[in-house]
């Protein structure tokens, strides 16, 4: 029987460590990770169960004292596209009910991992040029510049389908250089309007918005080390990028003022807004092989993300605008999720954080500030918007939990005593050690101690003399 537990513990451990593997590469925040490990155990049945999750490492506990094990995963994880996301998010409700059993879990995971995606190299490749176009609508306002980001987006999107881990890394910067220098090769003969903020558009799945903005959160949260590792990520990637450009500016013999951001003279129609909203919509869902049930969702999130950011611009301005974006987006996404019929909250969070743009002023304000020297003050800008934003995020997720929770208590400091000296019962509540006559009452603690020495004293001389009276007898 206790080998059988061993190895049921075993198994449980190492689907833990693969649901918190797949949750890490669907971008979730290692403190929600944590809270969902933990009710996966519980549902099965363990409740000694102990996680650390950070965004490379993850140990899982079980078992505590001498028949405590731990293990151990570290690995970087890839991207999961929408239809991964949505397949592991499935399975982490039925985990969550204990539904299956952990070693169909694992064999599900593995699944999961070598699901190949729903649409073919052309549609995907033709889904982020859509993409790209959408956003680009939103940025440039210039058609020719839509045209030219259309190029680039399928370009990009083609050579993102390359699965190789070696090029990956070097990948944003070969993305940044090539696509500025295409930009920075046709602006003087097209009107493709401020070549920076059109360089935002092919490059947006590469802008660590998300990154900077999930690491923002799990600081608020207080998971300091998950949180400035995420921020010092983002920091670096947007460095990459802006190399990239900086370096191609250079191939070219750009002027320096070329490198500064400039505010649109001119702006489409409003429906063209609108419309760019359902392009991009339309290309996330193409591109990352999203379920078809969820393209309304995404949509919707969409919608709301840009409502409440054109909202936030024209009443406290572009800076903090993404603060009404994220927080009229978050509890949407929320409510999304909690349906029976809706979508995983990454799978729509991702695009609304792209389409909020938080990298996207930074990568602008730090090539402001490589290729001028006089950008700084726009890069300080950029981290206030992805601030403003974790905190849209924070609120709208409080106040959602809130409404459909209730206000609980927060986790009290407390140490586990070992197995040995652990006091049988649970401890009373602390309302009622207040209450007179209760176990554990601070009213007549002591007397009640000094009767239960003297009990004990009593019992002692009765012990003690009890030897002898049975020697004195027959």
């Amino acid at each position: 029987m206790a080998d059988a537990v061993v190895t049921n513990r075993a198994v449980l451990r190492r689907f833990l460590l693969g649901l918190a593997e797949g949750m890490n590469a669907a971008a979730e925040s290692v403190d929600r990770i944590r809270d969902t490990m933990t009710t996966v155990s519980r549902a099965y049945g363990q409740e000694d169960t102990d996680i650390l999750v950070l965004p490379t490492v993850i140990l899982v506990q079980t078992g505590s004292d001498a028949e405590g094990r731990v293990e151990l995963r570290s690995t970087l994880n890839p991207a999961f596209r929408f239809d991964q996301i949505a397949a592991l998010y499935a399975l982490l409700e039925q985990a969550k009910r204990a539904a299956i059993d952990p070693l169909d879990g694992i064999r599900r995971l593995n699944e999961i991992g070598a699901m190949r995606p729903r649409n073919g190299w052309i549609v995907r490749t033709f889904g982020h040029a859509l993409l790209v176009t959408g956003l680009a609508l939103l940025l440039t306002p210039t058609w020719q510049g839509a045209i030219v980001a259309f190029a680039l987006g399928a370009f990009i999107g083609l050579a993102k389908l390359v699965r190789s881990p070696t090029l990956q890394l070097v990948f944003p910067v070969f993305a940044s250089f090539a696509c500025a220098l295409a930009v920075f090769l046709i602006a003087p003969s097209v009107e493709i309007g401020d070549p920076i903020r059109l360089l935002i558009a092919p490059l947006a799945t590469f802008l660590p918005g998300g990154v900077l903005t999930t690491g923002t959160v799990e600081l608020a949260a207080g998971q300091m080390v998950a949180g400035a590792s995420r921020l010092v990520f983002g920091l670096v990637q947007l460095a990459l990028l802006a190399f990239g450009i900086i370096a191609a500016g250079t191939v070219v013999g750009v002027e320096r003022s070329t490198y500064v951001s400039l505010e649109p003279t001119a702006s489409f129609p409003w429906w063209v807004s609108l419309g760019g909203v359902l392009l991009f919509a339309v290309g996330n869902f193409l591109h990352f092989s999203a379920p078809r049930s969820t393209f309304r969702w995404v949509l919707l999130v969409l919608l709301v993300a840009y409502a409440g950011q054109q909202a936030g611009q024209a009443l406290i301005g572009a800076t903090v605008s993404g603060f009404i974006g994220a927080l009229a987006m978050t509890p949407v996404v929320l409510w999304v999720a909690s349906l029976r019929h809706g979508a995983p909250s990454q799978l729509t969070f991702l695009p609304g954080f792209w389409l909020l743009v938080p990298g996207a002023a930074g990568l602008a304000g730090l090539t402001e500030a490589v290729g001028t020297s006089e950008g700084l003050e726009d890069f300080a800008m950029a981290l206030t918007s992805v601030m403003s934003i974790a905190l849209g995020v924070l609120i709208g997720t409080a106040l959602f939990r809130v409404a459909h929770h209730g206000a609980e208590e927060l986790a009290a400091f407390h140490v586990a005593v070992p197995d040995p000296h652990a006091e049988q019962g649970e401890p009373p509540p602390f309302w009622a050690r207040l209450v007179p006559g209760t176990p554990r009452s601070f009213w007549g603690g002591r007397r009640r101690r000094g009767r239960a020495t003297d009990a004990a004293g009593g019992r002692g001389a009765d012990a003690a003399s009890a030897p002898s009276s049975q020697a004195a007898g027959p």
